[in-house]
């Protein structure tokens, strides 16, 4: 069993090797599109990298909800509606989406992943304390 510090550390060498960033670019707080400038070629290099890391399965629809986001139950005028905001929440709750809930234009979804809450993620995966 992990320790949510240990975790951090190998999430954070898992974003540096596969983002090409600085140590101290990668903090808790750091959005991983916005500040890390990831792409989404470079999340299945993450997704690979930490499953190996942690021998864990990270099934795609758990980080990346785009079958929320694609559908028009849940999207109206480019913006996520209450339900669709209650399902995100519900398929990821380890990631903080109370600024995304103020304004939520499917847009800018890619820039709420947080370095935290792919940490959360991790630590909830393999019964970190």
């Amino acid at each position: 069993m992990s320790t949510k510090d240990e975790v951090f550390e190998k999430v954070k060498e898992a974003l540096i090797d596969a983002l090409g960033v600085d140590d101290d670019e990668v903090t808790p707080e750091a959005t991983m599109v916005g500040d890390l400038g990831a792409e989404s070629i470079d999340f299945l290099d993450i997704v690979f990298k930490l499953e190996k890391g942690f021998n864990i399965q990270i099934p795609r629809d758990e980080l990346f909800p785009d079958d929320i986001l694609t559908n028009a139950e849940y999207v109206q005028n480019g913006r996520v509606t209450d339900s669709g905001i209650a399902l995100l929440k519900q398929r990821m709750p380890f990631a903080d989406l109370s600024k995304f809930e103020k304004n939520p234009v499917v847009q800018d979804f890619g820039n709420l992943l947080t370095v935290q809450d792919l940490c959360n993620y991790i630590a909830a995966k393999v019964g970190a304390v």
